[in-house]
């Protein structure tokens, strides 16, 4: 087993059964993380707090995780919390890390701040290849099946 990485994994809340999952996989493949985000493992039944309260909460636990991860899944694209996090994490210089909830198909929406700053996109069984971008090693980037995709980015190159 390697050496423990703190991590923030984004997810619509809908998908924490899915987050869940991902979680028991990574640790069952050998990959010792810590997940500062928020879930049904840590939540509590108590008052929303407002809007202010989260927003800082949320950007001191992105503050303090090494890489930032964006569970994707058929909804993720619509929630306003989850672009909130991917610009925090870009603004923080974290890498931004997506990986494909299980039984997404090609045609899933990626959130908007992650076609922005988003990094590789994986399949949802490619644990070992997010283990190796946690760890700064580069991965290619994948569609929910697992095959290889094209950039997110276009890439203008100008000649001097």
């Amino acid at each position: 087993m390697g050496s423990q990485s703190n991590v923030f994994i984004s997810h619509y809340g809908e998908d924490d059964s899915s987050l869940q999952s991902l979680k028991q996989r990574l640790k069952k493949s050998g990959h010792d993380i810590r997940n500062s985000s928020i879930d049904s493992s840590k939540h509590r039944n108590q008052k929303r707090p407002s809007d202010a309260v989260v927003e800082r909460l949320l950007r001191a636990r992105i503050h303090w995780a090494g890489t930032f991860i964006c569970l994707i899944g058929e909804k993720t694209h619509t929630r306003p919390w989850v672009d909130y996090e991917i610009e925090q994490a870009h603004r923080k210089g974290k890498q931004i890390i997506g990986i494909y909830k299980h039984g997404c198909t090609n045609n899933v929406e990626l959130p908007d701040n992650f076609k922005k700053y988003g990094g590789p996109t994986l399949g949802s069984n490619s644990l070992d290849k997010l283990g190796d971008a946690i760890s700064g090693k580069i991965t290619p980037l994948e569609k929910p099946d697992g095959t290889e995709s094209d950039s997110l980015h276009t890439i203008n190159r100008v000649s001097c």
